[in-house]
């Protein structure tokens, strides 16, 4: 992938990150000091190069959808709803990074995942970064997910939504406009719309703001399964990348973590098909380089 040299800069404010390309932000990630995040951290802004924002966070339907959030069930504890007897995605250490000459720009951070008693049930080392590339933002989300000290093993489990979930804002909502990578997707009805399509990547389009986006996630091939993408357009829309776990639970050992690289992408105006396909071979071939 060619890049257009962007100069990004990143910013640690007090239980946020935010990346800018000059005065305008690119990402805002939340991860402590908010009403919203008493339960997970996550990115609540990805802003295409023109400034739209296709996220939306902690709505009333739905007050644990958070923007763009990674979450699944471990050890029969739930970390997507938020209610007193759900898990807590505790950040404990956040820093910047950058890589590729400074075009790629971030955080990394330590991630608790404990009970609502507050015991540990799982580690994680979680790095976000975005960049501008060929006309759009890209992010980078990379997860290595853990059994506690002195524990051999944890299970993943969840509904079929369960994963790195996107919410999209309410002008998006009630239109079928999924694309996937393969032509004839071989999508499975799960209730309702709701559906769940393997492939390479899955992306929606629709107008934000009055202005029209288009936004893709991308699969990384070196992820323990493909992903299921997740998706529905009614009565909201919504895209997860999951790893099927209503249907095969996973088991996480001590010497075998898991690590999985999710890629998503904001592009202004109606992106076509072939567009979207060349920016994912493009993550895939970045997401390799130091």
């Amino acid at each position: 992938m060619t890049a257009l040299v962007i100069a990004l800069t990143t910013i640690l404010a007090d239980g946020s990150v935010l990346v800018k390309s000059g005065d305008q932000m690119v990402m805002e990630y939340l991860y402590a000091g908010k009403e919203h995040t008493a339960f997970k951290p996550y990115v609540r802004k990805l802003l295409s190069p023109a400034g739209v924002n296709p996220l939306r966070d902690n709505v009333i339907d739905h007050i644990h959808h958070h923007a763009l959030m990674f979450a699944v069930a471990v050890d029969g504890v739930d970390f997507w709803i938020e209610h007193k007897n759900g898990g807590r995605q505790v950040t404990k250490d956040v820093k910047a990074v950058k890589r590729a000459e400074g075009q790629i720009q971030g955080l990394q951070s330590t991630v608790e995942w404990r009970s609502a008693d507050g015991k540990l049930i799982a580690c994680e080392t979680r790095t976000v970064e975005v960049s501008r590339e060929g006309g759009a933002t890209l992010l980078w989300w990379a997860t290595t997910l853990s059994p506690p000290p002195g524990k051999d093993s944890i299970k993943l489990t969840g509904s079929h939504y369960f994963g790195l979930g996107l919410r999209f804002v309410q002008s998006m909502d009630k239109a079928d406009r999924f694309l996937f990578a393969d032509a004839e997707p071989k999508s499975t009805l799960v209730r309702g719309v709701e559906k769940v399509t393997p492939g390479a990547w899955a992306a929606f389009g629709g107008a934000a703001d009055g202005r029209e986006v288009t936004v893709a996630m991308f699969d990384h091939p070196a992820n323990i399964r493909q992903a299921c993408w997740f998706t529905m357009y009614a009565p909201f829309a919504y895209l997860s990348a999951t790893l099927n776990l209503y249907r095969e639970p996973l088991t996480v050992t001590a010497d075998k973590p898991l690590t999985l690289r999710y890629g998503v992408a904001v592009w202004d105006g109606k992106t076509p098909r072939e567009q979207i396909e060349k920016t994912a071979r493009g993550w895939v071939e970045m997401s390799t380089k130091p």
